[in-house]
């Protein structure tokens, strides 16, 4: 039924709390435009029911009606409708090997498949995500977790009483409780530990800047990268004072050829031409927070052997915790083995091993690698990203899945994001056949 679109339960396997509108966006979309919305139950959703009932929803199991369907993490294979059109993360557009057999689900199925994460400008500019709350969730869970690795290692600090972001009813008692611990901070000092106290975020993007809103809270000394090494030469940073360095490409890799200078436009056209300078970082920061886009045909900003050399002597790495909030499994961060989930976030990665234990115990650094973060801030998330989605779905709701890709009338942001259609992956997504294959 054109005009009418459903919001379905996710998978109950999987903590998520989010939702891709909240009650109040749904009832603007109905008085506004005229549409008609299913919510699917659900239990674990953090919007209940009768919030999207009182909103004009219609609630119920039954989807059929619906000419869209949206949801935020992938559709479970056994749940996957036919000859429908699906909104979510697919999480396939690098061809994830796990998740191949999904989209060769989504083609058997005839499914038309439109992915959040392919919605952009001409630019290629997303349009529709969840970037800042992956950051600001992400640095919330990354200053609980130091605080429990210290407090582990037998170290009173102010950071012990943050909790993870999930335990707060808002983002603004989490970011009250940054803001507690530094004010000990500024009372009390930090504790001795004869390293720096640094934090480091690497990126400059969306999901960056949101650890960044959180790190801000606490009473920082901000420097460059190239200020970090300068203290590093000099050996001369200030035991008492907490460090914030943004490092980004130009200053984390390097061109393989020394005769040449680092070019942004070039480093993203032409990776291969570079590699990791990252290392060198790594004995004087705390806590890394990283927050960058990477696919295979990048440089590994911290492999495995850097570690290894690292821990190979336990007094010379003030590393605590790696938060590895974009999540890519053997990726960036070469020693993030798994991805973990809210109910136990975390694990030591053991250099000279390889091997990982569960909790902040043991030799080596601990790493955060929650693959949902936004979902430990589901309110505020669901809001910001059902803000960007709202504007796309009547012209969306009203189009004809069952004409041809090419007559299909969406709008070219949208368009340009359906990964399947019919049966068959569109033009823009073809190169997904070798990983099917």
């Amino acid at each position: 039924m054109k005009n009418c679109f459903a919001i379905r339960a996710e998978n109950p396997r999987i903590f998520e709390q989010r939702s891709p509108l909240t009650p109040d966006q749904v009832q603007t979309l109905i008085q506004n435009n005229g549409l008609k919305v299913i919510v699917e139950s659900s239990d674990k959703r953090f919007f209940k029911d009768d919030e999207f009932r009182a909103a004009g929803a219609v609630v119920s199991t039954d989807t059929t009606d619906a000419n869209l369907i949206l949801g935020v993490k992938e559709i479970p294979i056994e749940d996957l409708p036919v000859d429908k059109a699906c909104v979510f993360f697919s999480h396939t557009i690098k061809g994830q090997t796990y998740n191949m057999p999904l989209l060769q689900a989504v083609l058997d199925r005839r499914v038309t498949l439109i992915d959040y994460e392919k919605i952009a400008d001409s630019q290629g500019r997303r349009l529709v995500f969840f970037g800042p709350f992956a950051g600001l969730a992400g640095a919330i869970d990354a200053l609980w977790i130091l605080g429990r690795r210290l407090q582990d290692e037998g170290i009173p600090n102010p950071f012990s009483q943050i909790r993870q972001a999930l335990e707060y009813g808002s983002l603004q008692e989490a970011k009250s409780a940054v803001e507690a611990a530094g004010e000990w901070i500024r009372n009390n000092g930090l504790p001795e530990t004869g390293k720096p106290w640094v934090i480091a975020v690497t990126g400059n993007g969306t999901v960056a800047r949101g650890a960044g809103e959180i790190i801000d809270l606490l009473p920082v000394t901000h420097i460059s990268a190239p200020e970090f090494k300068q203290l590093q030469a000099g050996n001369s940073f200030d035991l008492q004072r907490l460090y914030k360095v943004v490092i980004d490409c130009d200053h984390f890799v390097k061109p393989v050829d020394p005769d040449t200078q680092f070019e942004w436009q070039d480093y993203f056209q032409h990776p291969e031409k570079y590699q990791a300078d990252f290392e060198g970082y790594l004995p004087d920061i705390t806590l890394l927070i990283n927050c960058i886009y990477w696919d295979v045909r990048y440089p590994k900003l911290v492999t495995c052997q850097d570690l290894k050399r690292l821990f190979a002597d336990s007094k010379s790495s003030g590393l605590k915790v790696i938060a590895d909030i974009t999540c890519d499994i053997g990726g960036s961060i070469e020693c993030n083995q798994r991805a973990t989930s809210s109910a136990n976030p975390c694990y030591v990665y053991n250099p000279e091993t390889g091997e990982t234990s569960d909790g902040v115990s043991g030799a080596g650094p601990v790493i955060l690698a929650v693959d949902k973060l936004p979902t430990e801030l589901p309110v505020e998330a669901s809001a910001f990203f059902g803000q960007a989605l709202m504007p796309w779905l009547p012209e969306m709701t009203q189009a004809d899945y069952s004409q041809s890709f090419e007559a299909l009338q969406l709008p070219a942001e949208i368009k340009k994001a359906v990964i399947a259609h019919h049966g068959s992956l569109t033009p823009d997504y073809q190169y997904l056949q070798g990983y099917l294959d």
